[in-house]
């Protein structure tokens, strides 16, 4: 089995809807679903609401950490976790 990656959404009607082109032959093909955490919104606010709030100050399970995650930078808009994963990974095993 061969893996592949790409970007989708979600319509209002439920369907998936692939936002770019995937280059693999025709066939019959499982699909796994991972939502984004930064785009999980309550299903009742709109996204304007969403933006006029303030930022809700985060609640901290691990207190030790509290003051290093409370200060750190933020992180930029195009970061990637999943590729900074694979990066490392790549790095540990020589890949």
């Amino acid at each position: 089995m061969q893996a592949y990656k790409a970007k989708g959404k979600i319509d209002a009607t439920g369907n998936l809807v692939v936002t770019q082109s995937i280059e693999i032959p025709p066939g019959n093909v499982e699909v796994i679903i991972l939502q984004v955490a930064d785009e999980v919104n309550d299903s009742t606010e709109t996204p304007s609401e969403s933006q006029s709030e303030t930022p809700k100050k985060r609640e901290y399970k691990i207190q030790a950490l509290k003051h290093l995650l409370e200060n750190a930078p933020p992180t930029s808009p195009d970061f990637d976790p999943d590729e900074a994963r694979w990066e490392a990974l790549k790095e540990k095993h020589n890949l």
